[in-house]
């Protein structure tokens, strides 16, 4: 080949290679941030297959870039500054302290939440049915379902009287968290004792002053390490419950709370349909809308707690 057509050869193949590369779709970054505990463990495995089912696969057609705060709320603000730099297309954000870091840190980017509690009253969104701004997703139901735990107590212990509530102080969902607890706690006319834990470091003297007037019972914010709560909730023998599935899973009492699995699989949704196009703003904040009931016998038994049949017979799944 002569070096004058070498030349036009090399010169028709980086255009075509320039065209080639501008007509491959733009991979998304999706950034995921999470509040550390095991159950964020579930909601990350659940999230990815979701996705999957949508058509997403990671290194193909999507990218991701996950961050968990380990456990140290205080470390959100700057893990949600770093994806920002990172500049994701879209910011996942499971549970409320990490939809409130991802807000702060950005008002362009779209932000999905994943079970995030009480959004309108956290000022996440103006409202449930417009949400505005550049935040939507799934709500949790759980102010709600704090309350409606100290029912449950009543109907699993009926002579409980006293009932502590383990509140995680640092995350803005624990005002309404106590207040609807302490609510429902007065009429039923039960004591509702509130246990204020700043830093999971707190968790053992908690424990142990509450060894000294033991509780009938104990209401655990999911923002918390549950697994380390179940251990101790355990060892001192004190039956304790959550609204997220994974607290039983962990080994405490029991949990009450909306189906996950259907919840992260709606998420999923909204993530498609941003990066589709719609505007955050244009979609209504969902509410969860399937709840279970889920009974840890084996830490019944290590507690020496009784569970009636009856109870029993309304637990969507008893781990033995």
């Amino acid at each position: 080949m002569r070096r004058r057509d070498l030349i036009a050869f090399v010169g028709a193949a980086s255009v075509l290679a320039s065209f080639a590369s501008a007509q491959q779709p733009k991979m998304p970054t999706i950034g995921v941030l999470v509040v550390g505990s095991p159950a964020s463990e579930r909601f990350w495995r659940l999230f990815q297959q979701d996705m999957r089912e949508l058509g997403y696969i990671e290194g193909r057609n999507v990218r991701y870039e996950f961050r968990s705060d380990a456990g140290q709320t205080s470390r959100l603000s700057s893990l949600a500054e770093e994806l920002v730099r990172l500049k994701v297309d879209l910011i996942v954000a499971w549970f409320t302290p990490a939809a409130l870091a991802a807000r702060q840190a950005t008002h362009q980017i779209p932000i999905v939440m994943a079970l995030v509690g009480n959004p309108v009253e956290t000022g996440l969104v103006a409202s449930v049915a417009q949400p505005g701004g550049n935040i939507t997703g799934m709500a949790a139901i759980g102010a709600e379902l704090a309350g409606k735990l100290v029912d449950v107590v009543r109907q699993l212990i009926p002579a409980a009287q006293r009932i502590a509530a383990l509140a995680n102080v640092p995350d803005p969902f624990s005002k309404p968290f106590l207040q609807r607890v302490e609510s429902d706690g007065a009429a039923a006319g039960v004591m509702i004792n509130p246990v204020m834990i700043h830093s999971s470091t707190e968790l053992d003297a908690a424990f142990s002053a509450l060894d000294h007037e033991a509780p009938d019972a104990l209401i655990v914010q999911p923002s918390l390490p549950i697994r380390r709560v179940a251990e101790l909730a355990v060892r001192y023998r004190i039956p304790a419950m959550s609204f997220v599935r994974e607290f039983a899973d962990q080994g405490g009492l029991l949990s009450y709370g909306s189906d996950e699995a259907d919840a992260y699989r709606k998420a999923a949704t909204y993530v498609d349909k941003i990066l589709k196009g719609a505007k955050p703003a244009d979609l209504p904040v969902q509410q969860p809308t399937k709840f279970e009931l889920v009974i840890n016998l084996k830490t019944a038994k290590a507690i020496g707690l009784t569970v009636p049949q009856s109870f029993l017979l309304r637990a969507d799944e008893v781990i033995e």
